[in-house]
């Protein structure tokens, strides 16, 4: 394989080692290493024209450029070009109108910028080729986001498209500190990346870092962000998110106004934000729209399902199996008459319960769409009823089961949820050998995991570990946003207040309220 791949190359005329091969001022010469490096590449236009007097190619990938654009503004202008003298400079800064054109000596950058959806143009007599931004083709409009819905925010999400969404980030941020540096990873798949943050903002070694991380990744394609995710979060086998992912640009532009980098990934419409820590999981960019009142009702209202969503089911199989003298009388009757027919035990229900849940979810995801719901909800009813029917799991039991499927869709944050979904189970198997003080053993195990965590060098629980008082007012609860006027002093370099200090409104005075009254 290696033998011809290297027979390849020789014919095509590029060296096998490192060097790169400049552009001849012969035509004749460049096309020809084109077409044998494109070779059975049905999709790749060759097309020759006329530049004035001058014989010249424009290549193309088919289905990634704008043919009008083309026609107009580089095929007309060059072949109206009768009597001129083609230089680089002159074509490139007055016979190609197009929006974008750089030029390159290097044949590889020819390939490599083709092959991204760029044009190439080739003229008979410069030892240079052109590279007009022409893109266009079928790309999905900008939509509301699917999996981060919001009742009051912004309606419009990332798309697939790298510079749809480099743009869709600056008309959030319009100011000349938010910096886009563009890398490419991927050794087939060439996929362009976006690092973006604001400068003086953000703290220089952690771009450096993450730049550092990025230039390390030596894979084949990069089709998703989840790759890149996982190659450069700090604890790869730790089951928690450390980089928050999210296809809102106000949700991107929120978190790089306090400090943090973004990762946009082409061919994806879900960016990176680091570095994370646990309470950005458990926050909804709604939190910031509403009223603070809201804010803290629904905040307090998460923190306390995220309990019931990872300990419900164990706490229902310790107490039931090891410590029945904690349940009132009332309740520890009502719950041995429904458990008098179950052959199985406490945890081995709870076992049956949650995996079966879990399936119909994963059911219910995997089918279209109207399909799905239809399915996950008639499922769970029917499936339920009929196994406490059947005498294989008890009433109480789809209860708890049913709780805790609920306190699950409250975590806003899906990679987070799912986390929390997966460690309900070795919990569970705590419990049914230790009973509570098993959950304590669990408990405090994933707690001195989550003290211990880091992501890109902040502590994964801060500023609750380590604490940082004035802080909490965005950690528990969301306080009025003229009290929280500093930035996260763990992620700014330097800038860290945000707004003027105790920029409460003045309320009007009486004499003012006075008229007012009076005018209504």
């Amino acid at each position: 394989m290696k033998l011809n791949k290297r027979k390849s190359a020789k014919k095509a005329g590029l060296h096998t080692d490192n060097t790169e091969r400049p552009i001849s001022a012969e035509l004749d010469a460049n096309t020809d290493i084109l077409k044998e490096l494109f070779k059975d590449c049905t999709d790749i236009v060759f097309r020759m024209f006329k530049a004035g007097s001058q014989r010249a190619y424009m290549v193309f990938v088919d289905g990634l450029v704008d043919s009008n654009t083309l026609q107009f503004h580089v095929l007309e202008q060059l072949e109206e070009a009768e009597g001129e003298h083609f230089t680089v400079d002159r074509v490139k800064d007055r016979l190609i109108s197009a929006g974008t054109v750089n030029d390159t000596e290097k044949l590889d950058e020819l390939v490599k910028q083709i092959l991204g959806g760029n044009t190439g143009v080739l003229i008979d007599g410069l030892d240079a080729a052109f590279i007009v931004d022409a893109k266009g083709g079928a790309r999905r409009s900008v939509s509301e986001p699917e999996t981060e819905t919001a009742i009051r925010g912004p309606r419009e999400g990332f798309t697939e498209s790298l510079r749809v969404n480099t743009s869709l980030l600056r008309h959030k941020i319009r100011s000349n500190r938010l910096k886009v540096l563009s890398k490419t990873v991927g050794e087939e798949t060439q996929t362009g990346i976006a690092i973006v943050y604001i400068e003086g903002l953000a703290r220089p070694e952690l771009l450096e870092e993450v730049e550092k991380r990025i230039d390390e990744i030596k894979i084949d394609g990069i089709l998703e962000s989840g790759y890149v995710e996982e190659l450069i979060e700090d604890d790869t086998w730790s089951i928690f998110p450390q980089i928050q992912n999210t296809e809102r640009p106000d949700t991107l532009a929120g978190n790089l106004l306090e400090g943090r980098v973004g990762i946009i990934v082409d061919g994806t419409p879900f960016a990176l934000i680091l570095p994370a820590t646990f309470w950005q999981f458990m926050q909804a960019s709604e939190d910031y729209y509403h009223r603070f009142h809201i804010s803290v009702f629904l905040r307090i209202l998460r923190m306390t399902f995220i309990f019931v969503a990872l300990l419900l089911p164990a706490i229902y199989v310790a107490v039931t199996t090891y410590h029945q003298e904690m349940i009132p009388t009332n309740l520890l009757f009502s719950v041995a008459a429904s458990r008098e027919a179950i052959p199985f035990p406490a945890f081995v229900e709870a076992l049956i319960m949650e995996v079966s849940f879990e399936a119909l979810r994963e059911a219910g995801i995997r089918l279209p769409k109207l399909v799905g719901q239809a399915v996950s909800i008639l499922g769970a009813l029917v499936i339920g009823q009929a196994a406490v029917e059947a005498g294989i799991v008890s009433a109480p039991m789809v209860i708890i089961v049913s709780m805790t499927g609920i306190a699950s869709f409250t975590i806003p944050r899906f990679n987070m949820a799912i986390s929390i979904r997966l460690l309900r189970f070795p919990l569970m198997i705590l419990a049914g050998m230790f009973g509570l003080y098993g959950i304590v053993l669990g408990t405090t195990f994933l707690l001195t995991h989550l003290v211990k965590l880091r992501s890109f060098g902040v502590p994964y629980f801060a500023p609750l570990a380590p604490i940082n008082l004035r802080e909490l007012k965005d950690v528990f609860i969301r306080a009025p946003w003229w009290e929280m006027d500093k930035r996260p002093s763990q992620m700014v370099d330097g800038d860290v207040r945000r707004q003027k200090k105790h920029a409460k409104p003045s309320k009007p005075d009486a004499k003012n309220r006075g008229v007012e009254g009076g005018s209504t």
